[in-house]
């Protein structure tokens, strides 16, 4: 359960690993987080996403069915549809936190991130996306360049909020009639551990302190 005046899904990107990205405290503050999920079956598939604000705002959920060629490429497209109804609702500038339950995605998405921070803009590790998702990949990349910063966490199927829209797109269907909202979460709180504790910060004040 999140905090109160948090979001679920900051709560849940806070204790996901960020491949190839260090998870210092600070880096938690996002703006907005969008967790994405998607489903194949032989029957048909679906797309879901969740969007929030770090203070817990919901920003959309979208459940749609789909028909993907198989399981690798729904996730690549439900990222792409997550980011783009993301960033007609958000600054340039915000901070994202995407969350994913693909191995492979959330490190593609990581790599990159950090490739455009490369003096050589290589990315940490080789890129490889199926190939039936290359026009997908090239829309999310074309979203994480949009957006003043990035990362991705890799969190547990049973925990992804989008998973239920994605697999069951025609129950989920009346999220899609929630009103449309472009909401800008709250000033990010302080983090007292920022700051040295008291038996550090009075130091050097006068005299010699003791250790």
């Amino acid at each position: 359960m999140a905090a109160h005046g948090r979001s679920a899904l900051r709560d849940l990107f806070d204790e996901s690993p960020t491949p190839h990205i260090a998870h210092p405290p600070r880096t938690h503050h996002r703006d907005f987080y969008v967790a994405t999920d998607g489903s194949f079956r032989n029957a048909g598939g679906g797309l879901g996403a969740v969007i929030e604000t770090r203070d817990g705002t919901r920003v959309a959920r979208i459940a749609t069915p789909d028909t993907p060629p198989d399981n690798n490429v729904a996730e690549y497209r439900a990222l792409h549809l997550g980011l783009d109804v993301l960033a007609a609702r958000a600054p340039t500038d915000a901070s994202v936190g995407v969350l994913v339950d693909h191995d492979s995605l959330a490190s593609n998405v990581n790599s990159t991130v950090l490739a455009t921070d490369h003096p050589d803009g290589r990315p940490p590790r080789p890129i490889s996306v199926p190939h039936a998702t290359r026009y997908h990949w090239r829309g999310i990349q074309a979203r994480l360049n949009g957006f003043g910063e990035v990362r991705a966490a890799r969190i547990d199927s049973d925990q992804n909020p989008a998973h239920p829209l994605a697999n069951a797109p025609e129950q989920y269907r009346h999220v899609n009639r929630e009103p449309e909202r472009c909401v800008l979460p709250d000033p990010p709180e302080s983090t007292p551990s920022e700051f040295p504790p008291p038996s550090r910060a009075d130091r050097n004040t006068g005299g010699r302190a003791s250790d």
